[in-house]
């Protein structure tokens, strides 16, 4: 179908970029059904109830939705990205669309395209440049591999910002995993850096000093940010710093900051399960202005 307003789209993964895109792409009338492993959970209700409220379709499984789509794009875990492709190959008609929206290293994603183009769909690689929420469906999207070039305009069209940078596979992959290394990073040293620093009563020195040497960047704003981020979204952002250093180990190095930019993420998000930060899916959560606030609840539980 070459219309792409037409087209039947698929979501796999119906978390926060799911959802974004389906609500989205449903202010323009296309058709979206959906399919998520947590609709059988805890978290099934909300997902259905979303997808009532916008009128996506849920599919009760990756056959059944890739079955019936004309275009398909892959939101998962990093972790995920592999099994999707596999889970889907075996239903795709010839020359569906597959974009795959995840965070996974070059090697990875060449093992989903070899899957998906082997059983005759049409792999391409997307590279998600930032955070989806402020941009939503227009977030920065570098496109990779062979069908690149022919589905960028298609993509535009129904309101991606989508620009292809190589029709080689793992390059817009490789842009999003480097970049990796210093957000992601960046955000696990703020932390450790912080925390620490609060300790020790330092902080405001420590701040004093950071915007002496980086004056551009206001530090207490983008500290509160990176505490934020980490904490909603740190199960997730240490998966994708796990693909991240397999891509540094696919490069040659040995991938240390990344390993220790994956475990901080991960601790963060431990304590977010345990409710050290607040009760998730609630407006109050993670949302402290202060970064001090979530620095004091860190220390308080660590000194237990």
């Amino acid at each position: 179908m070459s219309d792409p307003r037409r087209w039947q789209i698929g979501l796999v993964g119906y978390g926060e970029v799911g959802r974004i895109l389906a609500e989205d792409l449903r202010q323009q009338d296309i058709r979206v059904a959906a399919y998520d492993i947590k609709l059988g959970d805890e978290q099934g209700a909300s997902l259905k109830e979303h997808a009532t409220k916008f009128g996506v379709a849920l599919a009760a499984s990756h056959t059944e939705l890739t079955a019936k789509s004309d275009f398909i794009i892959s939101a998962v875990t990093a972790s995920q990205a592999v099994p999707v492709a596999k889970a889907c190959a075996g239903a795709i008609n010839q020359g569906t669309w597959f974009l795959d929206f995840n965070s996974a290293s070059p090697g990875a994603k060449q093992r989903a395209a070899a899957l998906i183009d082997g059983a005759a769909g049409r792999y391409v690689e997307g590279a998600v440049m930032t955070s989806v929420p402020p941009y939503r469906i227009k977030v920065p999207l570098l496109l990779g591999g062979p069908g690149a070039k022919e589905l960028e305009p298609l993509l535009n069209t129904i309101g991606f910002a989508a620009k292809v940078a190589s029709d080689k596979l793992g390059v817009s992959s490789a842009v999003k995993m480097c970049r990796s290394i210093m957000i992601k990073g960046l955000e696990a040293m703020v932390i450790e850096s912080f925390t620490t620093a609060r300790a020790y009563g330092v902080e405001d020195a420590v701040l004093a000093s950071l915007t002496e040497t980086f004056p551009a960047i206001d530090w207490e704003k983008q500290g509160a940010y990176f505490f934020q981020r980490a904490i909603e979204h740190g199960r997730r952002r240490a998966e994708e710093v796990r693909e991240v250093a397999e891509t540094v180990r696919e490069a040659g190095l040995t991938p240390w900051s990344a390993q220790g930019t994956a475990e901080r993420q991960a601790w963060v998000a431990d304590l977010a399960d345990k409710g050290l930060f607040g009760t998730k899916g609630t407006k109050e959560f993670a949302r402290s202005a202060d970064w001090r606030t979530e620095a004091d609840r860190i220390l308080a539980k660590i000194k237990r």
